[in-house]
């Protein structure tokens, strides 16, 4: 028996498109490679975990405070107000929403993509079956490319799939700090996120430091070559007083900071998740996003499957778009200003006293908006943007 839908790739971009697509009534399958677990600080939005019915259990810790570090070793705290950001476990995560989308009806394989044969007429997808270490063939009116960011779907299937801009990044899962007592750390606290801007950690980006309950999350990401990922992140661990901390386990991955241009081949394929650029530029939140981009990719699927029209296929990316479009401009905007130099993040976190800025930024966090309500605290920020991109004014340290 074929398939309606055969997904590639079992993150939560993925597994979400598998479920939405299950829970229609279609025949679905997952494909995954089992044991790989991408690299991630694991933050989730409350907005999230409410669209997508994330139960508390996964839910490792509640952050209700952020810390801002800039290269001079300066540091803004900024509290969470009427909400949290969660953290999550990706092994656990991921895991728990493949099993969901089994357990509404899609079939879960455990294999690597190879490639899309259409040679008898119809689409079949290639794969290697891990169990056996045998090519198969899955009969398919669809392929959903969620693969990450160096998708090889995209790469084979769809125009400009094979040039997406990514970050390197690089983090590792370390045994939680002792919080009293004999070794306490005192400049981590298990409810606060802290996040790093200096260019000795990384040049061009962050690094973290997210705790995850009994774990912590520690790394960084850089788009430059020739940066060594596991010395930066070992120079943050001493920075952060972590460096006598077990060490559970370590994992790298390209990170993507731009939406592709298209997300369908114009015949059987479109992409979600990563494979699709979905990535938040300035933050590399990526976890909502690729749900969001997994949810489109099954409505665009749903369309394409019910009307055999070709162009279905284009509302992935229209729908996504449409609503995170200009998030992920201002974003962007937002990286290229303040990203370049040590200067430039002395200032960025120097902004981050204003208190406007952190509720603006931390309402449009946590419900993935852009607050439009308050005009004039709007105004102010621009005209303060302004004045430290300009170095009309200097950093301000309370």
């Amino acid at each position: 028996m074929g398939y309606d839908a055969f997904i590639v790739g079992g993150g939560p971009s993925g597994a979400t498109a598998a479920e939405d697509l299950a829970r229609a009534g279609l025949r679905v399958a997952l494909l995954d490679r089992a044991g790989r677990i991408k690299p991630c600080g694991g933050a989730v939005p409350p907005r999230m975990i409410k669209d997508f019915a994330i139960p508390d259990h996964l839910i490792v810790a509640k952050i209700r405070s952020a810390r801002m570090i800039s290269p001079k070793g300066r540091s803004v705290d900024i509290p969470i107000e009427g909400g949290y950001v969660g953290m999550v476990d990706r092994e656990d995560f991921d895991e728990y929403l493949r099993d969901r989308a089994a357990m509404h009806g899609a079939d879960r394989l455990t294999g690597t993509f190879l490639r899309i044969d259409r040679s008898a007429g119809k689409t079949e997808v290639i794969w290697r079956d891990k169990d056996t270490g045998q090519e198969r063939r899955s009969e398919t009116r669809l392929v959903v490319g969620a693969d990450g960011a160096r998708s090889n779907v995209a790469r084979a299937e769809v125009p400009g799939g094979d040039t997406i801009p990514y970050v390197i990044a690089y983090h590792e899962i370390i045994d939680a700090p002792a919080l009293d007592g004999d070794g306490a750390n005192p400049s981590y606290d298990p409810d606060r996120c802290d996040v790093i801007y200096d260019g000795r950690i990384s040049p061009d980006f962050y690094g973290w430091v997210f705790p995850h309950g009994s774990k912590v999350s520690v790394g960084m990401g850089t788009e430059v070559d020739g940066v060594d990922l596991k010395q930066a992140t070992a120079d943050l661990r001493a920075m952060s007083g972590l460096t006598g901390c077990a060490t559970i386990r370590r994992e790298g991955a390209p990170i993507p900071l731009k939406p592709l241009d298209r997300w369908d081949n114009g015949r059987d394929v479109v992409l979600a998740g990563d494979a699709a650029g979905v990535v938040a530029p300035s933050s590399g939140e990526g976890i909502f996003y690729a749900m969001a981009g997994g949810r489109a990719a099954a409505t665009a699927a749903q369309a394409f499957l019910r009307t055999a029209r070709v162009s279905d296929l284009k509302l992935a990316r229209k729908l996504f778009m449409a609503e995170h479009g200009t998030v992920f401009r201002v974003l962007r905007t937002m990286q290229d200003a303040y990203y370049k130099n040590d200067d430039r993040r002395e200032r960025f976190v120097s902004l981050c006293h204003d208190i406007d800025v952190q509720k603006l930024t931390f309402d449009a966090y946590m419900n993935k908006r852009l607050v439009s309500a308050r005009p004039l605290a709007h105004l102010k920020i621009g005209l303060k943007n302004l004045a430290h991109l300009t170095g009309l004014v200097r950093p301000e340290w309370t």
